[in-house]
């Protein structure tokens, strides 16, 4: 098979081979190049000490920050390609980087030590692919499977069970069956990492394509750096709108909503605070009062844990808290949806509410997504002509009160969230004059 290298990283290969070298393009970019896929970048391997290639690159900006582990970044055009020289690992006392390595000459030593057969490739354009573990086949197969004995492979970096599930669901793959059942055994040791890191790999798991059946069947890892999500297992929720229990509801909501950090956060943990706050009723019914609230605490907890920036945060922990409030079904209710979640937050609601809904009783649905289509109608009408639902949105500024008398401060301030009061409640047009006499109305009452 042939793949086409870029020109920089090619000339990069070039002139080790010329040099008197091997050189191979290693790993990500060549399981990306076999799947059709784009590479976001062009990783080399060679039995070049680093020294050594950072001599033979003399005329060319060099990153050193890797030469412990023997990669020299070598900057071409602006990029920078990493070359690392054929190394085997030492032990791995922290679960996470090797204590020592050992350089090598045979590029066989060096893909063995790698994580996953579909990452342990090489190519060379004269002598084709490298596949000494039968990562080609495993890609034809849909299949993650560690590199020689996965307990090994994943004793030496804990993270490496997080990673197998992000390429699992990136690829819409299944995991291995001796891989699988290592990562069960193994979980503890995402106990040893770094939470920056976890969090990484969890955001890139829940996007991919293929999550919900390793939502399944990964539970318990999932339950190993959320405990707070462990109650909704087989939790029975004994309710009419809903003929899943809570994990199930949970998989499937994330599953129907699309692609984005956001929405599939805010449906892993839209229903985490259910168990905490289940009745059942005279009649059998099960209610979770409140449940919305209790769920963005627990959010909110995690979150914070995984040291998640604040603006995502926030953006997760509305749309927890908001997933079960009504959706406005008029354009007085519409522009104070608007006012209280913004715009991003109003679409992203949308979404919520809709996974929300595809997850429960599929006979509870037509009423459901009669109220739904009708709060976009609204919404996007009102975004669409430009609707006034904040203060900015007002015909008129605070300079212009202050031209009617006003004094700048708390008055002038009130007055504005008056004048926006009315113009979401319907009661006056968002015209200039219309608000100029309004105000000024207000100023002589004074």
């Amino acid at each position: 098979m042939n793949i086409t290298i870029p020109t920089a990283p090619l000339g990069l290969l070039r002139r080790l081979n010329g040099a008197g070298y091997e050189a191979y393009v290693v790993g990500g970019c060549v399981r990306d190049a076999i799947m059709g896929r784009a590479p976001s970048d062009w990783d080399i391997c060679t039995n070049a000490l680093p020294q050594q290639v950072i001599d033979l690159f003399s005329d060319h900006p060099v990153a050193k920050t890797g030469l412990q582990h023997g990669t020299v970044m070598v900057i071409e055009d602006g990029v920078g390609y990493e070359i690392t020289t054929f190394r085997t690992d030492g032990a791995y006392s922290d679960h996470r980087h090797p204590d020592q390595v050992a350089f090598v000459s045979s590029l066989r030593e060096d893909l063995a030590r790698r994580d996953f057969t579909i990452n342990a490739m090489a190519y060379h354009p004269e002598k084709g692919l490298v596949d000494c573990f039968g990562g080609r086949e495993d890609l034809a197969a849909g299949l993650v499977r560690c590199v020689g004995d996965p307990d090994r492979r994943f004793q030496e970096d804990g993270l490496r069970l997080l990673r197998a599930l992000r390429f699992a669901a990136r690829f819409g793959f299944r995991v291995e069956r001796s891989t699988g059942a290592a990562i069960h055994r193994n979980r503890s040791l995402l106990d040893h990492i770094a939470v920056e890191r976890i969090f990484t790999e969890l955001k890139g798991f829940l996007v991919g394509q293929g999550v919900g059946p390793l939502l399944r069947e990964y539970r318990d890892l999932v339950a190993q750096v959320l405990p707070e999500l462990e109650p909704m297992f087989d939790f029975q929720q004994h309710n009419p709108h809903h003929c899943w229990d809570v994990w199930e509801h949970t998989v499937r909501a994330v599953e129907a909503v699309e692609q984005s950090t956001v929405l599939r956060l805010t449906m892993l943990f839209h229903d985490c605070g259910k168990p905490d706050c289940f009745t059942r009723d005279e009649n059998g019914v099960g209610h979770f009062y409140h449940h919305g609230r209790r769920s963005e605490e627990l959010a909110d907890q995690m979150l914070t844990r995984l040291r998640c920036d604040n603006r995502l945060r926030k953006q997760v922990l509305l749309q927890v808290r908001t997933h079960d409030q009504p959706l406005p079904q008029t354009e007085a209710a519409g522009r104070r949806f608007l006012n209280r979640m913004g715009e991003e937050g109003a679409l992203q609601s949308l979404a919520v509410h809709r996974a929300d809904m595809l997850a429960q009783a599929p006979e509870t649905w037509p009423e459901k997504q009669s109220m739904l289509d009708n709060a976009e109608h609204i919404l996007r009408g009102l975004l669409e002509k430009r609707a006034c639902f904040g203060i900015r949105d007002l015909a008129v500024n605070g300079n212009d009160l202050i031209a009617l008398g006003y004094r700048s401060g708390p008055a002038l301030g009130g007055e504005l969230n008056r004048l926006l009061e009315l113009v979401l409640d319907g009661t006056l047009a968002n015209e200039r004059e219309t608000l100029l006499e309004q105000a000024e109305g207000d100023l002589k009452e004074k």
